[in-house]
Order: structure tokens, then C-alpha cells, then sequence
């Protein structure tokens, strides 16, 4: 639905009901991704695509259908027709499925917010139930800016504990994708589809120091879907050549990079100078930003003295709590691109309120919040 989310936003602003028909799966050469809607307002107003005009018309029928009925959702399955391909088929030879639900605005004001997010550019994720009990379908969850919080009900709690953490691990990648969740007595009893919506740029992982490590990093950061930056003061060293996996490398002060340049809660900045020339400048400024993660490398010698250095530039202890140092998980790493699975892996851990323990040390479901288990979460920043 956020391909349409200009339009979408002024129908909820206008508190108008609109028809949303949504691609939720898709098989075969199938046109167009899941996600993609269509949207019909009361007075036939189209917006949108779920198929680059194959079946247009009878989704568009569908849609009027469902406004002018009680509003019940409908769920159809569009592929290729020998009998008549150009009417009601796909001419790709691909299959959909769309649903199709009445939005009313005013009953969904989370959805508005989601809405204007998108419109100015901002990381947002909307979880829409696909497929589960009926009274379920069509209903919404949305999760805003850092994932911090979220806004919608698709039945009970633990169905918004377990669809809300879905949600955001999809919207720190960037990527939409159908889940499942339910069917248990841990979650909820109900099992229920979820098609997560999401629109976010990537997130960014800020490297400062051009050294082999970095290399490995960047290579690590890349597969993980980071848009990556190397910084270095040193021209010989910080260059394209030594970091292909990297999007840009830049010669710059590191300090002086990072305060010129945009970041948020998603971002994660890892300082492998372990130099005090560039550390305590840099860090001094990244502990003071809304960034997801700062770490910083070097042994615990080097660890104590940069804090001491940090705490006489004035760095206040609430900051210094956040800095991870040394940089990442106790894996026994020992090659650049060990402690880069080491490093990202403390990056994934910090940003999805994990232990760092082995999975096989602990008990109950593996992937459900902590708040959920009783447990109190570390700040978000």
C-alpha cells in the first residue's frame, strides 16, 4: 500500500472510505510484488496498480463491490486464462493473491500517521493482516521512526508483541515480507499471516578507520543490507580500491565527517582507529547523536584510557554507558573478517534487545520480546 501513500494519506486526511486491494502473494512471473495495492474511493476514484493493467478491471470491480457490501473482506487468486487471457488473466502466465478490505479511515487514525511518515520521508512499517479468522483480516499494526513503538491492535497482545517485533526487524532491513506468527500458547492461539509494508532507506553503518578490519566489516555490513560508509583522515589508506563492498569512502577528519553528515536511530558507527587523535573527538560527538550503536576497537588497555580521555573532554557517564568498547561479542574472533561477524553480530544483538548467549543456554520461544518474558529492555536511543 505505501507505493500509493500520497494519495492513501489525503483519503484518510478527508476521512473518505476506500476499497484497498492489496498483492499479498505472488508465484509464476507475477507482474508486480507483494505489497503493491490498489485503492478505490466511494466515488470510483482509482489509485494505484496490482498488476501494470492485467486484471485491473476486475480488482477494480472487486473493490466496488466490497464498498458497497457490508464491507467484509475478500481475498481473490488472479492467474493466466486459456479461455480469455487479456480479461481476467494474467498474460504473464504468473498468479496473485489480493485482498481486498473497506478501509475506514477514522476507525484506523494509525494508519494516517504511517501514511504522513512515508509522505516526508520517514521510516515507517504497516503489518495488515492477511490471512487468519475472519473477523482478523484486513486489520492493521503500525510501527513508526526507530521501532521504539507502535500504534494498531490486531486482536490481543501478544499478537501485537509478536507482529510489532516482526515488523521491526523488517523495517531496519528495509524489506517487505509475509510472516507468521500464532498457533501457539506462547504468541496467541490464533495463527495469523501478516504481510509487512515497509518504507525506509537503508540503514547506514559508519566505519572510521581504513584498516583491514574495516575492510571485513564493510563486506559483513553490505550482506546485511547497511548502506556503508569507510571514513579516514589518510588518502593513501581511504580508497576505493581497498573497500569494494563499500558505498562511498571518504577522506575526512572522522569528527568532522560525522557532523556534517545524516544519521538516525538505525544508524551504527564503529571506530576502528583506536587511535586518540581520532577517537576521542569522534566519540565524544557520536555518544552526543541519536544513533543506534556506537563501538569503538582496541584492547581493554586502550578501552580504560580512551574513557579516561572521553570523561576529561567533558563526556557525561550517561553517554559513555552507551559506547560499546571493546567492539563486539566474545566469539574467540582473531581474523578481520571473524571480528567482523563478531562486530555485527553485537550490532544485531543491541538492536534486537538479544542476550549474546547461545540459544541453546535458554528456554521458551526464541524469538519473542523480552518485555514479553518479564525482562526489562536496555534504552533505545
Amino acid at each position: 500500500m505505501l507505493n500509493i501513500a500520497d494519495t492513501l494519506y489525503d483519503w484518510c486526511r478527508e476521512a473518505r472510505p476506500f476499497a484497498l486491494a492489496t498483492v499479498v502473494q505472488v508465484s509464476g512471473s507475477a507482474p508486480l510484488p507483494p505489497g503493491t495495492a490498489l485503492a478505490v474511493d466511494a466515488d470510483g476514484n482509482v489509485a494505484g496498480s496490482v498488476s501494470g493493467g492485467c486484471v485491473e478491471g476486475a480488482v477494480y470491480e472487486l473493490c466496488r463491490q466490497v464498498l458497497a457490501d457490508s464491507g467484509a473482506p475478500a481475498r481473490s487468486r488472479f492467474g493466466y486464462s486459456d479461455d480469455d487471457a487479456f480479461a481476467v488473466g494474467l498474460t504473464c502466465g504468473g498468479e496473485i493473491d489480493v485482498l481486498v478490505q473497506r478501509v475506514d479511515p477514522v476507525d484506523q487514525p494509525h494508519l494516517t500517521l504511517a501514511l504522513d511518515e512515508v509522505r516526508r520521508g520517514g521510516p515507517a512499517a504497516v503489518a495488515q493482516v492477511v490471512d487468519g479468522p475472519e473477523e482478523l483480516l484486513g486489520r492493521s499494526l503500525c510501527v513508526l521512526g526507530d521501532g521504539s513503538a507502535y500504534d494498531g491492535t490486531l486482536g490481543g497482545a501478544r499478537e501485537n508483541r509478536a507482529v510489532a517485533a516482526q515488523a521491526r526487524a523488517l523495517l531496519r532491513a528495509g524489506r517487505i515480507g509475509l510472516v507468521e506468527v500464532g498457533g501457539d500458547a506462547d504468541t496467541c492461539p490464533e495463527r495469523l499471516t501478516v504481510l509487512v509494508h515497509t518504507r525506509a532507506p537503508r540503514p547506514r553503518m559508519l566505519i572510521f578507520g581504513a584498516v583491514d578490519f574495516a575492510a571485513a566489516l564493510s563486506q559483513a555490513g553490505a550482506f546485511l543490507g547497511y548502506r556503508v560508509t569507510v571514513c579516514d583522515a589518510r588518502p593513501v589508506f581511504a580508497t576505493a580500491a581497498r573497500f569494494p563492498y563499500a558505498d562511498e569512502v571518504v577522506v575526512d577528519w572522522p569528527h568532522r565527517y560525522l557532523a556534517g553528515t545524516e544519521v538516525d536511530a538505525r544508524t551504527a558507527v564503529c571506530v576502528l582507529t583506536h587511535d586518540a587523535r581520532f577517537d576521542v573527538p569522534l566519540l565524544r560527538l557520536a555518544l552526543s547523536l541519536p544513533v543506534g550503536y556506537v563501538g569503538a576497537m582496541g584492547s581493554r588497555r586502550t578501552h580504560d584510557h580512551r574513557l579516561g580521555l572521553l570523561r576529561e573532554a567533558g563526556v557525561p557517564e550517561t553517554h559513555l554507558a552507551r559506547l560499546h568498547s571493546p567492539i563486539g561479542l566474545d566469539l574467540g574472533a582473531r581474523t578481520p573478517e571473524e571480528t567482523a561477524v563478531s562486530i555485527t553480530a553485537e550490532i544485531i544483538a543491541h538492536a534486537h534487545h538479544g542476550t549474546g548467549l547461545p540459544l541453546s543456554h535458554g528456554s521458551g520461544p526464541i524469538h519473542e520480546p523480552l518485555a514479553a518474558r518479564g525482562w526489562e529492555l536496555p534504552p533505545v536511543y
